[in-house]
């Protein structure tokens, strides 16, 4: 019966430490977190407590009064405070962080031993892939990434990193191959020699991913089935089928039942390895391989969800229904698909890298099938706003029956806000005039950092390139997108992602059409578009009188309830002048960021220069005890040692709230 009352007493003390400790600490307290450090903390200090005092007391037959007064039992309880509140500090430092669905980083939810057993796992990976990097002398080349000479050494030894590393790894290097306005032409083709051998799922394998994914039976479904897959990639494979309600062909794609798994360990090492190299080369930290990383994975967590791409590939058909340049989008099977499988038509096709024979047999005019799957390009871009971002020769195809250009694969799709696909237009008419004025507005449109644009310099360097690409049979895409960018990076601005992503697979783009078409220039061509565009603006009201009319009704409609407002607007206006209560007052603290992190910086200041002094005056008092040999000195003591353990709290808040900052400025 003491025993049990014992404990009851303890576990109410634990629970009063959990709340306390909580709300010295601050908000967002993971409880994982509080629960373990309560429970250590608990357990020590009351196992020193006993050891070193109560078992040489009759503590059990105690009153409650006595002991709670006792000042042994006072030590006790604070030092189970403070142990709590640095075990705690002690979790966050070293808690674990992972990728979340927009590829920042955030401190994981799960249980800490699960967090803990999936973190040595990440560990022991991603040190398998530095030792990788450590063999291969990727460090060593890394230092000389400077010199141009010497990139063929860094390409080679990049490209056995993510060769022997495999999976994900594999996948990044193709990705990064493609990314032609940052890599020098050595990394390039380093890169695109990279080949991922997958080994195709299994009959039984298939079998189950159908039963687990079709709504129906597999029979019901379909009347044939073709069993041996006519492609296979580290994401999914692709079967030949017919459809049992119509007979219609069929492609299904099934997603490979370990690609979650895969992605779950290799992402999260990917961007550790990035920070890596980052750590190891202001060359890579200066390219942004780590972000690099980080949007690879994003676009890669779309592309396991099969959802996502049927939705894209239905708003880009949507979206070109009353397009005059006519492309074929294969029709997908919604009531079959889901995020594991889609079900579409089959198309009847060769890629454009090897239809030459199909071109000539149809008669196709090589020119206008480039102009069309430009045209279809710009505009899903520049009116759309939704554009295929992956337009690489397997993803293009000449229809066998109309010779028609067709459309494949919407996992990687971009979308354009108004205000890029204006900037968008701008660069493209800039770029059509020559006129770096246009141009550079095209580009504050299209990035980030407006704020910090100096727009003299800009529009100078700009200027140097239209000069670069003036009296030329071709513009050469690449070079001129890659400057671009150059000049982004070199100003310290930051394109929007969708925008990146744009002028890249425009680079994409510009390499399947000279495939098609070998002398095919995509910005002469553009410039042809772009001048039809405006054309079609220019005469919309003249064309389209009805939608004309309903447009301009519709904003009037917005406009008018504003306009009537303004004369009373005004007189208020005047009216406060005069009486000289409108003043303009503009300093740090008008921008709700600035103040908020000064009046945060001056508040923890506060509590620092606080903590230091009730440290200081403290240890005075503790001093200053040691001479007076009067009663009063006990009263002294204890001010001394609650001081001190004041201040401990105090410093021990401060550094939970600064490795928080640490790791929000790290995302």
């Amino acid at each position: 019966m003491i025993y049990a009352k014992l404990f009851i007493q303890m576990i109410v003390v634990a629970i009063c430490i959990y709340f306390v400790s909580g709300r010295l600490m601050g908000t967002q307290i993971k409880f994982t977190k509080r629960i373990l450090s309560v429970v250590l903390s608990v357990s020590l200090t009351s196992f020193v407590y006993w050891y070193s005092y109560l078992r040489y007391t009759d503590y059990l037959n105690e009153s409650m009064v006595t002991a709670v007064t006792n000042a042994s039992t006072l030590i006790w309880i604070a030092s189970m405070l403070l142990i709590t509140m640095l075990l705690y500090l002690f979790f966050e430092l070293f808690s674990p962080l992972e990728l979340d669905e927009r590829g920042n980083r955030h401190t994981s939810q799960k249980f800490f031993l699960n967090r803990l057993r999936n973190q040595w796992r990440q560990q022991k990976r991603l040190r398998q892939v530095v030792q990788i990097g450590l063999t291969n002398g990727f460090t060593r080349a890394l230092k000389y990434a400077r010199h141009r000479e010497n990139d063929r050494q860094l390409a080679i030894a990049f490209r056995e990193i993510l060769e022997q590393s495999g999976g994900i790894f594999i996948k990044f290097g193709q990705v990064l191959s493609t990314r032609k306005e940052l890599f020098s032409e050595a990394f390039i083709e380093e890169l695109g020699s990279l080949q991922q051998n997958v080994k195709p799922l299994t009959e039984e394998q298939v079998k189950e991913i159908l039963q687990e994914s079709l709504p129906y039976s597999l029979e019901s479904v379909f009347s044939y089935f073709d069993m041996k897959p006519i492609a296979a990639a580290s994401i999914g494979q692709v079967h030949k089928a017919i459809l049992r309600r119509n007979n219609e062909e069929v492609v299904v794609k099934l997603l490979r039942p370990d690609v979650k798994d895969i992605m779950r360990d290799d992402l999260n090492i990917l961007v550790d390895f990035a920070d890596w190299v980052c750590s190891k080369s202001t060359w890579a930290e200066s390219l942004g391989f780590r972000e690099l990383a980080i949007g690879f994975a994003n676009g890669l967590r779309e592309e396991v969800n099969f959802d996502i791409e049927v939705r894209n590939t239905i708003q880009i058909t949507n979206a070109l229904v009353e397009s005059p340049y006519k492309v074929k989008i294969p029709r997908v099977y919604t009531e079959f698909s889901n995020k594991c499988i889609i079900v579409s038509e089959f198309v009847h096709g060769q890629s454009v890298a090897v239809g030459d024979a199909l071109f000539y047999e149809l008669e196709i005019d090589r020119r206008e099938f480039a102009r069309t799957v430009l045209y279809s390009f710009m505009e899903q871009m520049l009116v759309s706003g939704i554009f295929h971002a992956d337009p690489h020769p397997g993803n293009i195809f000449i229809d066998k029956k109309e010779g028609l250009p067709i459309l494949l694969d919407f996992g990687a799709v971009g979308r354009l806000a108004a205000p890029q696909q204006e900037g968008m237009k701008l660069l493209l008419l800039g770029i059509r005039q020559n006129d770096a004025s246009i141009l550079y507005d095209g580009v504050m449109l299209l990035i980030e950092d407006v704020d910090h644009a100096e727009r003299d310099d800009i529009e100078q360097a700009l200027g140097q390139i239209l000069l670069k690409i003036s009296y030329v049979d071709r513009v050469p895409t690449e070079q001129l997108i890659q400057s671009l960018f150059e000049v982004v990076r070199d100003y310290e601005l930051t394109f929007y992602p969708s925008v990146g992503l744009a002028l890249r697979s425009l680079i994409t783009l510009d390499g399947t059409l000279r495939i098609i078409k070998p002398d095919f220039d995509i910005f002469v061509e553009g410039k042809e578009y772009t001048k039809k565009y405006i054309e079609s603006i220019l005469k919309k009201p003249f064309k389209e009188p009805g939608a004309t009319k309903d447009f301009i009704e519709d904003e009037l409609t917005m406009i008018i309830p504003t306009l009537r407002k303004i004369p009373s607007r005004i007189d208020r206006l005047v009216q406060r002048v005069e009486s000289g209560k409108i003043i303009l007052h503009h300093d740090i603290f008008s921008d709700r960021k600035n103040a908020d992190f000064v009046t945060q910086l001056f508040s923890r200041f506060v509590l620092l220069f606080v903590g230091i002094t009730f440290g200081i005056i403290s240890a005075a008092l503790l001093a200053i005890a040691q001479f007076v040999y009067e009663a009063y000195a006990v009263y002294l003591n204890t001010a001394a040692y609650v001081g001190l353990f004041l201040c401990a709290i105090l410093l021990v808040r401060l550094s939970i709230q600064a490795i928080r900052d640490m790791k929000r400025s790290n995302n």
